[in-house]
């Protein structure tokens, strides 16, 4: 007999995402498809990047057709808004959920949704293999181009119970990333660019770091960022030393959340986490502070298999 299959959704700002899990939480099947940006800008409208959700899905679901049998699969989850609150909303989901609803009409199965962070919180908990934590409280810090949240998580039978701790007050921190690579004529989204930019040094220029308790302030240090360009010094130290205040930012935060709450582990997930000078740097700073839980790269960036993985939150209690 056939294993029951999950299938799940994710249509992000910047990427379409499909993914198919089993039953023993196996990934099964996983594609993803960037969204092009236009050389120079500093990001899509919600309306150009819903009309490539909407190109690029049947182009996914054709490639998993070709893996799976469509007849197994036994729940469909998608990401429906940014984050699990009442408010939070952005139309580029719709084609995403328009998708699944589709799939399961005419394939007579459950539609679950969930959000869009929820989604990277259980990739991540599932790629660091820390699937436990479901079961007690953790820190998550998200970290991407349009969220950099430091939350309180507890688990539940069927998602998770996220409360805002930290953060920042202005940029986010892939804002303050892509701003630089722009500046610099970097490809749009800039973090892998400007990385490869910043690996070819160690000689970093400081630049300013501005915390405050569980909260940062990243505008000052992109204003700095942009003079020392203007100024003509060398890129590579530039950008090595925005991922350096970026990394102290995050440690500082951390390491006062975890004085405060009392929870050591912390998950870390989103695109930005996924660069390995923040890694190297915060496994180093936090050791003996935290217990650090980084996803594999590949399951830190936007993807659909923390969506597929979440519909077996539920199904395996039904």
């Amino acid at each position: 007999m056939n294993s029951p299959l999950l299938f799940g959704i994710d249509t992000s700002c910047y990427t379409t995402s499909i993914a198919v899990v089993n039953e023993a939480r196996e990934l099964i099947f996983h594609d993803r498809k960037l969204l092009s940006v236009k050389e120079g800008m500093r990001g899509l409208r919600q309306s150009d990047a819903l009309f490539q959700h909407i190109k690029n899905l049947p182009e996914l679901v054709s490639r998993a057709k070709q893996n799976i049998t469509f007849s197994n699969i036994k729940k469909i989850s998608v990401s429906e808004r940014p984050r699990p609150v009442s408010d939070s909303y952005m139309p580029v989901f719709m084609g995403g959920t328009s998708f699944a609803k589709v799939i399961a009409e005419a394939l007579g199965i459950p539609l679950q949704y969930y959000s869009h962070q929820e989604g990277h919180m259980m990739a991540g908990l599932w790629s660091a293999q820390a699937q436990y934590l479901i079961r007690q409280p953790f820190l998550c810090f998200h970290i991407s181009g349009g969220t950099t949240e430091l939350l309180h998580v507890n688990g539940t039978t069927d998602g998770f119970e996220i409360k805002i701790i930290g953060g920042t007050k202005d940029l986010h921190a892939g804002q303050f990333i892509d701003r630089i690579g722009v500046s610099m004529s970097l490809p749009f989204p800039c973090g892998p660019h400007l990385e490869k930019i910043a690996l070819q040094t160690e000689l970093s220029i400081p630049i300013p770091v501005s915390v405050k308790d569980t909260w940062i302030h990243f505008s000052g240090s992109e204003t700095h960022a942009q003079r020392l360009i203007i100024k003509g010094e060398n890129q590579q130290s530039i950008a090595l030393g925005v991922f350096r205040s970026i990394a102290m930012s995050v440690e500082k935060v951390v390491a006062n959340a975890v004085k405060k709450t009392g929870i050591k582990d912390v998950l870390m997930v989103g695109g930005v986490c996924a660069n390995t000078i923040m890694k190297r740097y915060l496994l180093d700073k936090l050791n003996g502070k935290a217990i650090v839980h980084f996803a594999e790269p590949a399951f830190s960036t936007d993807n659909a298999v923390g969506i597929a993985l979440l519909g077996g939150v539920k199904f395996n209690h039904e």
